[in-house]
């Protein structure tokens, strides 16, 4: 599953359309019409967390890419595109079994973009506020949680609980508040690395956690399982992670 960084690349990559009029469309699978997207002009490329936004004057559609997710800039492939947009000058953007929503309501009054990790509005005081609302809330849960860490995916999880040395099913509220400090810091901080690591072809050889068998740390067996109510996979150290309870 493609998560914030990655969809920030993508972002990045279709602001060459921003401008551009639609001159066909097709859903091979009947999730939108896209009849409604011909003739209309691209206003904006926006992203949130996962989301991925193609706005245009009175309606954006939202793409998430789910776990097996690609896309394709003036390209495609032989299979039908899940969603394909032609433009006025031969371009073209496709997505690949992706979900689809068709929104309708400004996107401010559905998204809050302080909870994007990726995004200038960040917040952090917000998020923790949000999490003090949630009781019983796991650090492996809570990261995962979309409403307060946006664009966050298993990669990122996996990474940060390892770099801050805490364990997956540690209590959020048991963290101590330089811990928790620690915590948001690294969300933010290792979220923009992931960008920087994954625009260079590097991110895979730069994991210490996740996929990984042994603790470099310890150079013990990494314990793999589901873990929390996302019930995600996470590696974990039990030498050198502390859980917090």
């Amino acid at each position: 599953m493609p998560e914030g960084p990655s969809i920030l690349i993508l972002k990045e990559a279709a602001m060459q359309f921003k401008g551009q009029k639609v001159v066909a469309a097709s859903c091979n699978n009947g999730a939108i019409d896209a009849a409604l997207l011909i003739h209309q002009t691209i206003t904006d490329i926006k992203s949130w967390g996962k989301h991925f936004l193609i706005c245009f004057p009175s309606l954006t559609v939202r793409v998430h890419m789910m776990m097996f997710g690609s896309y394709r800039i003036n390209s495609h492939t032989e299979k039908p595109a899940r969603l394909h947009l032609l433009f006025e000058n031969g371009d073209e953007l496709n997505f690949y079994a992706s979900q689809l929503k068709l929104i309708d309501e400004p996107l401010d009054e559905i998204y809050d973009w302080s909870a994007d990790v990726m995004s200038p509005t960040w917040d952090g005081k917000k998020a923790i506020k949000k999490m003090k609302d949630i009781p019983g809330l796991l650090a492996c849960d809570a990261l995962m949680n979309q409403n307060l860490f946006a664009g966050v995916g298993n990669i990122i999880k996996n990474e940060v609980l390892f770099r801050t040395q805490i364990h997956p099913e540690s209590l959020m509220s048991a963290l101590p508040p330089k811990k928790l400090k620690e915590f948001i810091a690294e969300t933010i901080s290792y979220s923009f690395e992931f960008l920087e690591q994954k625009k260079a072809g590097k991110l895979k050889k730069n994991w210490k956690a996740y996929n990984k068998k042994i603790c470099p740390r310890d150079e013990t067996p990494f314990i793999k399982r589901d873990t929390g109510k996302s019930h995600r996979t996470s590696f974990y150290c039990e030498l050198c992670m502390k859980k917090y309870s």
